[in-house]
């Protein structure tokens, strides 16, 4: 009778998820997008995982004077096709993007100084709104349109997106909307992802003054240290000739030092911090709720910024050699992505990392709301995906509520342990980190 009385619990708490749109599939959550319910994950036919490349981009606020940064934002997604087993797929349809409320960006405060300089500071002429790609020079990407298909993902790079919407409001967290279609044009799954991107360069604790701009003022004082003439030819791009910048493409230049090296070294000295320069005390961009801190928690894995700056010296590539998941996470299988880093590390069934758990620096759960969306979408929990369900149509799913079943009986337990179906039984490697599942 217990057994009966838990089977019919558990079928309750399934359609209450279903009805209240806690646990969504292929389209956005009812809350989000005017109240149109979600199709539950275990009912669709196809879902999308997106995520931002490094969940922590950073631009100028002005582009007269000295250049860091360009508007350069970039997003991954993957299609899954449910079944036994689930299926990447690539072809067959497009997939589509749009920043929520987030049309253009030349006319916003000082931004579009990118386009008047464009030519000097990159060498190349492009409309307003068009922003530069370094993966794919030809393609020049707005903020919306069609994202590029790659072998197993889908990919959006160079979106010349800025902090500020088109109601004028400044938030360094900005949405894309990614909706796949197939060929007749029907929306086959949706999702969102947090596209970071913050102008919150604090340069102005050290440089400038009540008249004179920051960025300025750090291009007047190179040229009384170094001897150079930079304040005569500005505008001018920082990791041009001088240093160069994996970021940007562009190699070692006359110093022999890369621009991180030089930048992180310099200023270890002058009582810099972590959110001076990577963005920031406001926008806080390390966001991941097991792994920040009030400071960012920036030097537990990347070292403070003597360290940082001394491992370049040392042949560490700035941008290409990062911190490793594995350096915390002793003896877990699967998080040891050996020279590749995480963010472009294909997981489980194909699945990047980052599309079960978020982006470098938001990862779930994370303290900011938008970037659990897809968490909650698709499990009806903000935590990283583990719902079998999700992916796998021979799994009835549940996220967390097996647990909370169990937990009064003191036998807490994932609930995909036991109500799972699933191929090769007896080889756990197959699972996600060999299935080590805690109690969620």
């Amino acid at each position: 009778m217990k057994r009966i009385l838990w089977i019919i619990g558990y079928a309750a708490i399934c359609s209450l998820l279903a009805l209240s749109g806690c646990s969504g599939g292929g389209g956005d959550n009812g809350g989000e997008n005017g109240g149109n319910a979600p199709i539950a994950a275990t009912q669709a036919a196809y879902i999308v995982v997106a995520w931002n490349d490094l969940d922590m981009h950073c631009l100028n606020p002005s582009y007269d004077n000295a250049v860091i940064l360009p508007p350069y934002n970039t997003v991954w997604a993957q299609v899954i096709k449910r079944g036994t087993p689930p299926q990447i797929v690539t072809t067959g349809f497009t997939v589509e993007y749009s920043i929520d409320g987030n049309t253009y960006s030349y006319g916003k405060r000082n931004y579009g100084q990118f386009w008047d300089n464009m030519l000097k500071l990159f060498g190349v002429t492009l409309p307003h709104d068009k922003g530069l790609n370094l993966v794919d020079p030809s393609i020049n990407n707005g903020l919306s349109g069609t994202m590029v298909m790659k072998a197993d993902h889908f990919q959006v790079n160079g979106i010349p997106v800025t902090p500020v919407n088109d109601s004028g409001t400044w938030n360094p967290f900005q949405v894309a909307i990614i909706t796949v279609k197939d060929q007749t044009g029907t929306v086959l799954a949706a999702t969102r992802a947090t596209v970071p991107t913050s102008d919150e360069i604090n340069c102005a604790k050290c440089h400038g003054n009540a008249t004179t701009d920051p960025l300025l003022d750090i291009l007047q004082k190179h040229d009384l240290l170094s001897g150079t003439t930079l304040t005569a030819n500005k505008p001018v791009l920082c990791a041009a000739t001088c240093h160069g910048s994996p970021a940007l493409g562009i190699p070692l230049g006359s110093t022999g030092k890369y621009l991180s090296q030089s930048i992180h070294s310099f200023h270890a000295t002058k009582g810099a911090v972590c959110y001076d320069c990577h963005p920031g005390a406001t926008t806080s961009c390390n966001r991941s709720a097991r792994h920040t801190a009030v400071d960012g928690n920036c030097i537990t894995c990347h070292g403070d910024m003597n360290q940082v700056g001394n491992s370049i010296a040392a042949g560490r590539v700035p941008w290409a050699s990062e911190p490793k998941c594995v350096t915390c996470h002793i003896g877990v299988a699967g998080v040891d992505t050996g020279m590749t880093l995480y963010r472009n590390n294909p997981g489980h069934g194909g699945v990047y990392c980052a599309g079960c758990h978020g982006s470098p620096h938001a990862m779930v759960p994370s303290n900011l709301a938008s970037d659990n969306y897809q968490a909650i979408q698709y499990q009806g929990v903000a935590k990283s995906l583990g719902d079998c369900g999700v992916c796998h149509a021979t799994s009835r799913g549940g996220g967390d509520n097996f647990a909370g079943e169990h937990a009064a009986e003191g036998r807490t337990s994932a609930c995909n342990v036991c109500h799972t179906g699933f191929l090769n039984a007896g080889n756990l490697t197959n699972w996600p980190h060999q299935f080590r599942w805690k109690a969620r």
